[in-house]
């Protein structure tokens, strides 16, 4: 089938990012994933090449270009190549930090921090997640209470990503214990806050390059200026802020499963195998039915997402549904793939491995898919 989600200007882009990730990544994504660490000036050459950041206003030195599309092409080039700590790096700056900082700050925390930013040389990071508080945004317990000119924080934040590389913070604090749902504020803690340090840098099973960490605030001094939006609104911001966060996700889910997909196709039609290719028997041909069939369906809800964001009609809801069951596919059609490349499936030097791994996370972070049908549920019972 047809698709029908970009134009020239698109495709012409599109050789743009594949021109950049062939010259600045695909040389050093072995050494990244070795030394659990991406070399952070790849992110001003990105930031300079186009590859994220675009909808910052030409005045801080971005293109003001809106256009989620350009977003998803990003994505599908990053999973065809399997770079995806890099590509979980450039999400977390395109679709967590940046709208908070475009969205919440006034024009002094626009001139402070989004030239930087557009530059490449600010790398951003969004801490909600407590030892005791993940999905439960409630149960935040890092707090913080102004004095003077300054906010004190106290408290812990845990699987923060990109929490030992990012300059900037988007910080959840509780600043009001009675207040309720209006209780919760945002601030951006920047690098060398005193009283702010980074814990150490955590062992996950997958997406090894991409840093995530512990992070502790002992009467962390952050400006009173530092404050983002109003207080008492933070819990507001973060939910509204969700739906750009899950098309994040539901966009990463839907390029990796497709390039991984393709990539298992061509391996089932040159393995060899009792006198044929893997292709010539019944059952595999039936299995790369179904998940193309799979694959076909939930990229047409993908490409509504985007053309519904883009005319700012995505809704909590809808936004839930992509990423739910987007990240689920993509767990489904990855094990499927990693089956029919047998013995070779399990082996870190092919593609599919890399991604078994790597992509296990995004049935949690986001927002667990337990939640996201809880979400969808209550709207359907009107709740």
């Amino acid at each position: 089938m047809k698709r029908h989600l970009y134009n020239e200007d698109h495709e012409a882009y599109r050789e743009t990012v594949r021109e950049f990730l062939a010259r600045e990544v695909v040389p050093h994504q072995e050494d990244w994933d070795r030394d659990r660490w991406i070399d952070r000036t790849v992110f001003s050459r990105a930031a300079k090449s186009g590859i994220y950041g675009l909808q910052i206003p030409e005045a801080y030195g971005g293109s003001g270009e809106a256009d989620y599309r350009f977003r998803m092409i990003v994505c599908e080039e990053i999973a065809r190549i399997n770079a995806l700590s890099f590509g979980l790096t450039i999400s977390l700056q395109d679709d967590l930090v940046l709208h908070y900082l475009l969205d919440l700050t006034d024009d002094d925390q626009k001139q402070r921090w989004l030239p930087g930013f557009a530059a490449g040389e600010l790398i951003g990071a969004l801490a909600m997640t407590e030892p005791g508080a993940g999905s439960d945004l409630r149960g935040i317990r890092t707090t913080a209470r102004l004095e003077g000119d300054h906010w004190i924080l106290n408290g812990q934040k845990t699987f923060i990503s990109s929490g030992i590389m990012s300059d900037l913070l988007v910080v959840a604090a509780r600043t009001d214990p009675d207040a309720g749902s209006r209780g919760f504020s945002l601030f951006v803690v920047e690098r060398d806050t005193p009283g702010f340090e980074r814990g150490r840098k955590l062992d996950k099973i997958g997406l090894p390059a991409q840093d995530t960490s512990e992070l502790y605030f002992e009467n962390a001094q952050v400006p009173a200026a530092n404050l983002l939006g109003e207080a008492g609104r933070g819990l507001q911001y973060l939910m509204s802020h969700l739906p750009r966060e899950r098309l994040g996700v539901t966009a990463k889910a839907m390029a990796t499963t497709r390039a991984i997909f393709d990539m298992t196709v061509r391996y089932c039609q040159e393995r060899q195998a009792f006198g044929g290719p893997l292709t010539d028997k019944q059952h595999v041909r039936f299995e790369l039915a179904e998940m193309a069939t799979e694959i076909d369906l939930a990229e047409a809800y993908t490409d509504q997402s985007v053309v519904a964001y883009n005319a700012g009609e995505l809704t909590p809801v809808d936004a839930a549904k992509g990423k739910w069951y987007l990240s689920e596919l993509q767990k489904r059609v990855i094990d499927r793939c990693l089956q029919l490349h047998g013995g070779y499936g399990y082996m870190l030097e092919y593609p599919v491995a890399r991604a078994y791994l790597d992509t296990r996370i995004q049935t949690i972070y986001g927002g667990t898919t337990e939640i996201m049908k809880e979400i969808i549920g209550r709207e359907i019972a009107g709740a």
